[in-house]
């Protein structure tokens, strides 16, 4: 197996010192919140998945040379074993322990979104006559969009009383934008990816900043007006408490820099050519082609092995 195998494994490796260097969410600013969203929720994906690739043709690679398998597959260990990159026996154990974790870890992340998010639900509020907006008696200003079948726009008293009623439409505005777009799924792409390979963390923080820039434009677009959705966020902001326990799925109006969205939502037009955030996303789809392509190569490689170790046995001068 070649050297490729490794790049999927150590590049990610790199992504939190450049994240806290380029400052992401400051290049996400300087695309459209879709297309920044979709971007680094898509790379955050690709990397984690070719990670557990990785990880099991490292494996694969150990287990080609166990006399077992080789039995099975009517070839020689001896013969696989040139040119192998898991010649060494620990390399596979190794990358077999590694891939369970990743594998446990994303598993029970899976579980923990789920059940936090049917918890949410069960323990939230009741929409009347189900309608989508719930409205709480609470002393704490709250909003968030709870997905799910039907989904809601939970809100509490103490923030409709906090804002006027245009402010209202801004803050309801923002929170269908969450469940019509289903940024919970965003949101949950992102941590399995992050379950299987913790260096790709910044990519959550992004998405979820990315996520609200989203929502935001959406609740200016829909009151035609930008500042005014402005003022109604920045206000919601001030007047927001933490509230009760809800699912890491369920988004809020408050999260995120505030300033930064406020500021980005007063600025004339929106950012859509900036050559910084381009060169960004030419990088990070590059990482993406070189990840894919070191993974498709170890893999030809590896079939490639397997292949020629049968040919070897088959020939008149192999042996078995």
């Amino acid at each position: 197996m070649t050297y490729a195998v490794w790049i999927p494994l150590l590049l990610p490796l790199l992504l939190p010192a450049a994240a806290s260097v380029a400052r992401w969410e400051v290049l996400a600013d300087g695309m459209s919140p879709r297309r920044a969203v979709w971007l680094f929720t898509v790379t955050a994906v690709v990397l984690g998945g070719t990670t557990v690739a990785a990880l099991a043709l490292l494996v694969g690679g150990g287990l080609v040379q166990l006399p077992v398998v080789a039995v099975l597959g009517d070839y020689t260990p001896a013969a696989v074993r040139e040119g192998a990159l898991a010649d060494r026996p620990m390399i596979g154990v190794l990358a077999a322990v590694v891939l369970t974790a990743a594998l446990l870890s994303l598993a029970r992340t899976g579980w923990v979104l789920w059940r936090d998010l049917v918890d949410a639900r069960r323990l939230g509020p009741v929409s009347p006559g189900g309608t989508e907006l719930a409205v709480v008696v609470d002393e704490s200003a709250i909003a968030y969009a709870l997905p799910g079948r039907p989904s809601r726009v939970v809100v509490s008293t103490a923030m409709l009383r906090a804002l006027d009623v245009d402010e209202r439409e801004v803050l309801f505005a923002h929170e269908r934008a969450h469940l019509a777009g289903g940024h919970h799924f965003f949101l949950a792409a992102v941590e399995l990816a992050v379950a299987v390979n913790p260096a790709l963390r910044p990519f959550r923080t992004v998405v979820a900043y990315g996520l609200e820039r989203w929502a935001d434009e959406t609740a200016a677009a829909a009151v035609a007006d930008r500042r005014p959705a402005a003022r109604a966020l920045a206000r919601a902001a001030l007047a927001a408490h933490t509230g009760p326990r809800r699912s890491r799925l369920a988004l809020s109006v408050v999260s995120g820099p505030m300033p930064r969205r406020v500021a980005a939502l007063l600025a004339p037009t929106p950012q859509r050519r900036n050559p910084t955030a381009r060169v960004a996303a030419i990088l990070l789809a590059g990482c993406v082609t070189i990840t894919s392509l070191g993974v498709a190569d170890a893999a030809h490689d590896l079939h490639g092995n397997v292949e020629t170790a049968r040919d070897t046995a088959a020939s008149p001068s192999g042996s078995r």
